[in-house]
């Protein structure tokens, strides 16, 4: 899987610049993981925020926008290449607070980096 900036959408995900994905289902590669709440599609800094429902207790998780491997527009399904462990596992996340922290992305650049073939961090 090497070659895949993790925060960037892949241009085969159908994810279209500019449109709303909020409420959109997420599905992991084993199951539901919960609903979008939230979109970047900065340059270099796109991501996911999802909101997991009861799935881990009403915790938000981000996404970097290159686990996204496709949008289906019809069905308002997500589709990422994660597992919910693996999901789960990710650093914290505080989606009031992850604005003000500089260092938010070297953190999850490590963890979902090494998955794609990047270093880790």
């Amino acid at each position: 899987m090497s070659g895949i900036e993790i925060w960037d959408f892949r241009s085969t995900s159908g994810h279209v610049c500019g449109s709303d994905l909020a409420g959109y289902h997420v599905e992991a590669t084993d199951g539901p993981i919960g609903k979008v709440d939230g979109l970047s599609e900065a340059a270099g800094a796109g991501f996911l925020v999802v909101d997991t429902g009861p799935w881990i207790f009403g915790k938000h998780v981000l996404l970097p926008a290159g686990t996204v491997v496709r949008v289906d527009q019809d069905d308002r399904k997500v589709y990422v290449d994660r597992t919910k462990s693996e999901i789960k596992g990710g650093p914290e996340f505080d989606k009031d607070k992850h604005h003000a922290d500089p260092d938010y992305q070297e953190r999850y650049t490590g963890y979902y980096g090494p998955f794609y073939g990047g270093p880790v961090v």
